[in-house]
């Protein structure tokens, strides 16, 4: 499968090329070189035109591989140093275990599986680590030797498949209200309630609702990075992915799309909830949402994932590779948490005495 890796080399020093994220460019590590990506598409096809077909390397048909094997896995050649690149079915960008070189598997980006749209990687992995350390080290709660002892087991950067949903919802809602006002005089208390019907509708439009299209990653831990900022998004080529891993999706848009009609709503019964102000008492009694005119886009959006070890147990971190937004969950240190907890307390508890007693002394 030689013929659906794709590569991209510099014009002055035969190197791979791959995206750098500060530039916005392709870069080469080896020279310095920069190219716009336009620019090195049109190279590269140039190349590709004039190539000598009898260089090309051709792929070796697996005989050791089962047929049920054979359903997942797939098979490369690098076409750098010619070593096997053995990938499962849905990834489609990686690098060369025997060269390093970045590589992308074209057959899993063409065609329907082409992306619409990609956000391009702003962060570099100098600065995921660095987050990554903030992140640890301003937790008082995550023991000391975790702080410590801890070490990164992997880091990369993943393009990560989303189906982007835009579609517009007509929002109907009935609600019981009242309004309770209360006085008295010398010889009676009296409460007043008025009862009010109140009626609420209006048509709300959603653009970019993300929902996640891979099963390798938690979807949960994707929305805790969220949100993208989907006007720096670009029409997809392949030469972003170049230097960091992607996936195609395995999750289908009609599957998706349950997540997102969900989340669009919840958004829509929020804000029509939050225009009923004014009462003591607000109770709905109906809620009508319809969604309309639903478009979908495939896209591919940054994401830099962390992996630590821990007394034999993982950790995984996210960081948005565009904002920075860094999340992850971290292992408690029990005697720390009953120590900060007693320490509150009893700073509370000396706090109510102090300010009791000049109560009463003044």
């Amino acid at each position: 499968m030689s013929e659906y890796l794709k590569e991209y080399k510099c014009p002055n020093c035969g190197g791979i090329l791959v995206f750098d994220s500060a530039s916005q460019n392709l870069k080469c590590p080896y020279c310095s070189s920069e190219f716009a990506v336009d620019a090195i598409e049109q190279y590269n096809q140039d190349v590709l035109e004039s190539a000598n077909r009898d260089l090309d390397f051709k792929s070796k048909a697996g005989s050791s591989w089962s047929d049920a094997e054979l359903e997942h896995i797939h098979e490369y050649i690098c076409k750098s140093c010619g070593g096997d690149i053995i990938t499962d079915e849905t990834t489609a960008a990686a690098s060369c275990p025997y060269c390093g070189n970045p590589v992308v598997m074209l057959d899993r980006v063409e065609g329907a599986l082409r992306p619409d749209l990609v956000v391009p990687f702003k962060l570099d992995k100098e600065e995921a680590m660095r987050r990554y350390r903030k992140h640890v080290s301003g937790k008082p709660l995550a023991p000391k030797a975790f702080k410590d002892q801890a070490h990164i087991a992997e880091i990369k950067g993943v393009y990560v498949p989303f189906w982007l949903y835009d579609a517009d919802v007509n929002a109907r809602a009935r609600y019981m209200a009242t309004n309770t006002h209360s006085w008295s005089d010398s010889t009676y208390d009296y409460t007043e309630v008025r009862h009010y019907s109140v009626y609420r509708a209006g048509r709300i439009g959603f653009d970019d609702v993300p929902s996640n299209g891979s099963s390798k990653v938690d979807s949960k831990l994707m929305e805790s990075i969220e949100p993208f900022e989907m006007s720096e998004a670009v029409d997809f080529n392949t030469a972003y992915l170049a230097g960091y891993f992607a996936d195609k999706f395995d999750i289908s848009a009609a599957e998706s799309s349950k997540a997102a009609n969900a989340r669009m709503r919840k958004s829509a019964e929020d804000a029509i909830n939050s225009t009923i102000v004014g009462y003591s008492s607000v109770t709905p009694t109906s809620m009508n949402l319809d969604l309309l005119d639903e478009r979908v886009k495939y896209c591919l959006l940054p994401v830099w994932l962390l992996v630590t070890t821990y007394n034999r147990q993982k950790y995984i971190f996210a960081m948005n590779g565009q904002t920075g937004r860094f999340v992850g969950d971290l292992p408690t240190d029990k005697g720390a948490y009953w120590r900060y907890f007693i320490t509150i307390f009893l700073a509370v508890t000396v706090g109510y005495f102090i300010l009791s007693y000049l109560f009463k002394l003044f």
